[in-house]
C-alpha cells in the first residue's frame, strides 16, 4: 500500500489489516474464529447509526466529551515562542483517554452477547477503564497487570478492584504490558465462548489497530473543530506521547491529509536511547518485527528476540509500536522523537507549577518536547498536545524519583 494508491493517509488499513508492510494478523488458528468474528461485528457496528448514537450519548453523559481546549497561557508565556493548547482528556470520567476505546469495545461485546471481559493494562488506565464501563453494564471483568506494574500503579489497582474487577498480577518476563498482554491472549484462546478482549491500543492482530483508531478518533475531531473556534485555523504542530500509540493516533488521524500541520510523536526515552536497552523508544531504537499479532517496529536483538524496555512510565513501557504508526514514521507523515525520564519529570513539575495541572508521566513526555521546541517557534504559531491522562496515579513514582517521601495522615 502506497500513499499515491490510497491519495490519503486515512484510508488504511487494506482489507488484509495492513498499513503498508505493517499490521496484519499473525496469530493461531484457534484465534483466527475469535478475529474474524469480530471484524464482522465492528463493520456492522460502524455502518449501524444506532450503534454511534448509544456511543455519542454515553461519551457526552457518562464520560463527560467533549474534552476542553484549554490555553495554557502562563505556560505559553513561560516557554516563549508558539501558543500552547492542551487537549484535556485527562478530565475524562476515569482520567484519561481510555474510555473512548473501552465503550466502543464493550457495546461490540454486548452486541455478541459475550458476558466475561478480559483486559490488559500498563498504567492502569485501561483496566480502571475497562473496569468502570464493566460495572456500568454488569459485565465479569479480568484485568492481567505486570507485577512491577501492580506495585507502582497500586492507587489504580485499588480503584479496580473496588469497581468489581479481578486484578491477576503476571510475573513472567519483567512483570509490564508486554507480559499481561501474552498472558490476556492465553486466556482468551482458553476461553473462547463467553469471554471478549479489550485491547487498550492501537496494536494486536486486525482489526484492533483500525477499531481502537476509530474510537479514539473522537479526541482528534473534537481538537479540529475547536481550533478553529478558538483561532479560526488548524494548529501548526500537534503532539502526543507514544506508548502503542492510541492517544496519539487518536489525535493524529483526523489531521493526517492536512499537510500544513506537522504531526509529532514521542516516545519513552528512559534513561537515554544511547543507555543499554533502559527506554521504550521502538522506531528511534528499534526495528521491524511481530509481536502480539501484528507486524510494526519493535525493541529486539540481533536474534530477532524481544528486549524488555523501560520507562518511568508504566503506560509506555512497552517494546514496541501500534503499526500505524510505523507506517507514518516510514513514509515521513509523522515525526517521531524520544524524551528521557528526566525530562519528563521536569515537565510534570512545571505543569503542576505553572498551569495548577497534574498530569500523567505520560503525557509529561509529550510536554517535554513542547518545552523543547515551543521556545524557537514564532508567537503565531500553534501547538496542540494531547493531555491524556492525569497525575494522581503517578505520585507516588514521582515522589520516589525526586528523592521526597508522601507522608499519611
Amino acid at each position: 500500500m502506497t500513499v499515491e494508491m490510497l491519495n490519503s493517509y486515512r484510508s488504511g488499513p487494506d482489507e488484509r489489516g495492513m498499513f503498508g508492510t505493517f499490521g496484519g494478523r499473525f496469530v493461531s488458528e484457534t484465534l483466527m474464529p475469535l478475529i474474524l468474528d469480530l471484524e464482522r461485528e465492528f463493520f456492522r457496528a460502524r455502518d449501524d447509526a444506532g450503534f454511534w448514537q448509544e456511543m455519542d450519548d454515553l461519551w457526552t453523559h457518562y464520560v463527560g466529551r467533549p474534552s476542553p481546549l484549554y490555553f495554557a497561557e502562563r505556560l505559553t508565556s513561560h516557554l516563549g515562542g508558539a501558543k500552547v493548547y492542551m487537549k484535556r482528556d485527562e478530565l475524562n470520567h476515569t482520567g484519561a483517554h481510555k474510555i473512548n476505546n473501552v465503550l466502543g469495545q464493550i457495546l461490540l461485546a454486548r452486541r455478541m452477547g459475550k458476558t466475561r471481559i478480559i483486559a490488559e493494562t500498563g498504567a492502569g488506565q485501561h483496566g480502571v477503564a475497562t473496569a468502570t464501563v464493566c460495572a456500568r453494564f454488569g459485565l465479569k471483568c479480568v484485568v492481567y497487570m505486570g507485577v512491577h506494574d501492580v506495585d507502582r500503579q497500586a492507587p489504580n489497582v485499588f480503584r479496580m478492584r473496588l469497581l468489581g474487577a479481578e486484578v491477576i498480577p503476571v510475573t513472567s518476563g519483567r512483570g509490564t504490558l508486554k507480559d499481561a498482554m501474552n498472558d490476556a491472549l492465553r486466556d482468551w484462546v482458553t476461553n473462547v465462548r463467553d469471554t471478549f478482549y479489550c485491547i487498550g491500543t492501537v496494536a494486536g492482530p486486525h482489526p484492533y489497530p483500525l477499531l481502537v483508531r476509530e474510537f479514539q478518533s473522537i479526541i482528534g475531531r473534537e481538537a479540529r473543530s475547536q481550533m478553529h473556534e478558538r483561532e479560526g485555523r488548524l494548529p501548526d504542530i500537534v503532539i502526543a506521547c507514544i506508548g502503542g500509540g492510541s492517544n496519539a493516533m487518536g489525535l493524529f488521524h483526523p489531521f493526517l491529509d492536512d499537510q500544513s500541520v506537522r504531526i509529532i510523536g514521542v516516545e519513552a526515552g528512559g534513561k537515554g536511547v544511547d543507555s543499554r536497552m533502559e527506554h521504550c523508544a521502538s522506531l528511534t531504537g528499534g526495528r521491524p518485527g511481530v509481536l502480539h499479532g501484528n507486524r510494526t517496529y519493535l525493541l529486539q536483538d540481533d536474534d530477532g528476540q524481544i528486549l524488555e524496555g523501560y520507562s518511568i512510565s508504566a503506560g509506555l513501557d512497552y517494546p514496541g509500536i501500534g503499526p500505524e504508526h510505523s507506517w507514518l514514521h516510514e513514509t515521513g507523515r509523522a515525526e517521531y522523537v524520544s524524551v528521557t525520564d528526566q525530562e519528563a519529570l521536569d515537565a510534570f513539575q512545571l505543569c503542576c507549577e505553572r498551569e495548577g495541572i497534574i498530569p500523567a508521566l505520560e503525557p509529561s513526555h509529550a510536554l517535554a518536547h513542547v518545552a523543547r521546541i515551543a521556545p524557537d517557534l514564532p508567537a503565531d504559531q500553534i501547538i496542540c498536545m494531547n493531555m491524556c491522562g492525569r497525575g494522581d496515579k503517578d505520585i507516588f513514582t514521582v515522589a520516589k524519583a525526586l528523592g521526597l517521601q508522601i507522608e499519611a495522615g
